[in-house]
This record gives C-alpha cells, structure tokens and sequence, in this order.
C-alpha cells in the first residue's frame, strides 16, 4: 500500500525505470488526445474518432463539440496532475496508473455494459474509434507498467 500511498514523498522513484518512461510517454500521448479533444473537436470528432455528423433543428452539433471540448479540458487537467508527479511526486506514479487504468477499464466495460458504449455503432460512426478499438491494448498495457512501478527498482531515479 505504501507504494501507491507513500506516507512521506520526497519525489524519489522506487519502482522499474521502465514503468517510469512508460508513464511518462502514455502521458504524452495522452495529453496530445487531450489537446485535440479540447481545441479541435471538429477534426477529433469526425477525421480521427469517425463519428458522423449528426442533422436537426435545432443543429445538435454545436452542443455536441462543446461537451468534447469540456472532456478535453478534463482530460487536460487530468494530464497536468500527471505531468506534476511526473516532474515533483514521482513517488505517486503507481496511483496515477491506477487512476489511468480506472478510465480506460471504465470505458472497456462499464460503458457498454449500460448502453452507452456507441463509440463502434454504425449509426453514429463509420470507421473506427481509436479510444474504443485500442482500449482493451491500453488496458493491459497499464497493468503491467502499474506491476513494474510497484516492483522495487536496483536503481534509485530522481
């Protein structure tokens, strides 16, 4: 339990280097994603997701890109809590891999088991959805960088 929450942070990493640059690029790719997400909605949405765009009247769109762009700010703060313990608590990392893992297993099971899982479904999209198609990738992907941050390293990292 200390591993994922250390009494005292003193921002020295304990686990496997690897588990500590793998972080650090699933950070990056995620603060990208992130980026998209909130200042390009239209091209997220639509040329990377495949979702189509939806008609009525009143235009649902302008709604639609606004909800992903405030998912991209989330995302965005999420990422910036990562970078800080990147840079500062390094000693949090494996929490911040259990937080990961709890989105993207989320998204991977909870989402379709209540219907909402919509991200591969023909009527809304016609291609596919990298988030959905690679999740269940990321999620073992995760887990065993989480095991390598929690093993004891040889090598001290600061």
């Amino acid at each position: 339990m200390n591993k994922i929450l250390p009494k005292e942070i003193k921002n020295q990493y304990q686990g496997h280097p690897i588990a500590l640059w793998g972080f650090v690029v699933f950070l990056a790719i995620m603060t990208w994603r992130s980026i998209i997400h909130l200042a390009y909605q239209k091209f997220g949405l639509h040329d990377i997701a495949n979702f189509i765009v939806l008609t009525g009247d009143p235009d649902p769109m302008p709604l639609i890109y606004l909800f992903f762009s405030l998912w991209g700010l989330a995302q965005l703060l999420f990422c910036l809590i990562g970078w800080i313990v990147v840079f500062r608590y390094k000693e949090l990392i494996s929490l911040m891999y259990i937080l990961f893992i709890s989105e993207w297993f989320i998204r991977l099971v909870f989402y379709p088991m209540i219907g909402l899982g919509l991200a591969n479904n023909e009527i809304y999209s016609n291609g596919s959805t990298p988030g959905s198609d690679l999740a269940p990738f990321v999620v073992i992907v995760l887990f065993v960088l989480f095991f390598f941050s929690i093993k004891q390293s040889n090598s001290s990292n600061s």
